[in-house]
């Protein structure tokens, strides 16, 4: 039988693992399939050439999805967002002497694992560095469009800093961020799997906060195609739609996570090796500190409680940081927009009828810090 063939992008990720599983696992064959992958270094390539038609669909930032939409970057191309690939799995982590200096500065008696106690010591560092006419922190994070930078933000921002004037946010590709930190282009950074976990086996950064910390189901990366392919080939698209969910699955459960952590770690693929990506799949994080380690079965989800259905709610509070932050208006018929970008009629069109979704959808965790769009 001849197979359909789509090539798709990526980033080396661990939220990645739903194409990769797909391709190399044969869920993809089963659907009549051929995925051809392309491992980038940058999402602005990313972005680039699946608008311009080097690849059918995308391992893709879910705002930046949105931004090229409505065309807020420097591209206005119409995509199509008909699932989502995760949900979770940054992390914020610190060159050893930015933690240290946070620590010291930690309110009396105060949880290192609130971002509210870990905020308010860094608005002493800042006060203080200003004070010695010193650098703000400069803190790297994957892209403008991206949850990374605004996690940075929500949580420099509930310390009662100002993101644009306090701090330095810098935008660097997710796998040079170990090299921005050991030569000291950073002091930190907020970024997926496994980058932070490679940080602190090399002894270069400290984990501080889990993504979870702030929600416990933040929208990360999704399956993004242009509008026009979705349109002309609405029957190939919901065949890769059953690959990629089949896929997500197999993710899902607990006996193929070292099969998934070799698969993942391969030289074509994330060329990590297996150990530092199967820390992600579990859910437990070494931070760098003692035998310290941070734990949450939700730090990274691919197909639970309805995860991969694209959810309009996801994007409508994607677009309410991009103007919060001066990237979007904050007009009703621009939300409108940004919301129609999500596609949950071609997921269910895929699988057979909608599937329940979470009644909150976010998570939220601390009051105030993660703020609804």
């Amino acid at each position: 039988m001849s197979l359909d063939h789509v090539k798709i992008g990526f980033i080396p990720l661990v939220d990645a693992a739903v194409p990769i599983v797909a391709a190399d696992l044969g869920f993809a064959a089963a659907e009549g399939i051929e995925i051809e992958l392309f491992r980038e270094i940058s999402w602005s390539n990313i972005r680039d050439r699946l608008t311009l038609g080097h690849f059918d669909a995308a391992h893709l930032l879910a705002p930046l999805a949105i931004a090229t939409s409505l065309g807020l970057n420097s591209i206005k191309a119409p995509l199509a967002v008909p699932l989502a690939l995760n949900l979770n799995g940054n992390a914020v982590t610190l060159a050893p002497h930015l933690h240290d200096e946070l620590m010291e500065r930690l309110p009396d008696g105060s949880d290192p694992g609130d971002p509210r106690a870990t905020g308010a010591a860094l608005k002493r560092l800042v006060e203080d560095r200003r004070a010695n006419g010193e650098q703000p922190p400069v803190l790297g994070m994957t892209f403008p469009f991206s949850t990374h930078n605004y996690q940075l933000r929500l949580w420099i921002a509930a310390a009662g800093l100002n993101p644009d004037e306090d701090v330095r946010l810098a935008v660097v590709p997710p796998p040079y961020m170990v090299d921005a930190l050991e030569n000291a282009h950073v002091e930190g950074f907020c970024v997926g799997a496994p980058w932070n976990s490679v940080a602190v086996e090399l002894g270069l950064g400290r984990i501080l906060h889990l993504g979870v910390d702030f929600a416990t189901s933040c929208p990360e990366k999704v399956l993004a195609v242009r509008e026009s392919w979705l349109g002309e080939r609405p029957e190939l698209a919901a065949r890769l739609i059953r690959a990629m969910v089949a896929a997500g699955e197999w993710l899902e459960r607990s006996e193929h996570r070292q099969e998934a952590a070799e698969l993942l770690g391969a030289s074509s693929r994330l060329d990590v090796a297996p150990a530092i990506i199967r820390r992600a799949l579990d859910g437990r994080l070494s931070t760098g500190v003692g035998d310290r380690a941070l734990t949450d079965d939700r730090y990274l989800v691919f197909a639970r409680d309805g995860a991969m259905r694209p959810d309009e709610r996801h994007a409508r509070w994607l677009h309410g940081q991009m103007a919060r932050w001066g990237q979007a208006g904050d007009g009703p018929d621009e939300e409108a927009l940004a919301a129609a970008v999500y596609r949950p009629s071609a997921f269910d069109s895929a699988i057979g009828g909608p599937i329940s979704l979470a009644a909150d959808p976010l998570g939220l965790k601390i009051g105030g810090l993660v703020q609804s769009g």
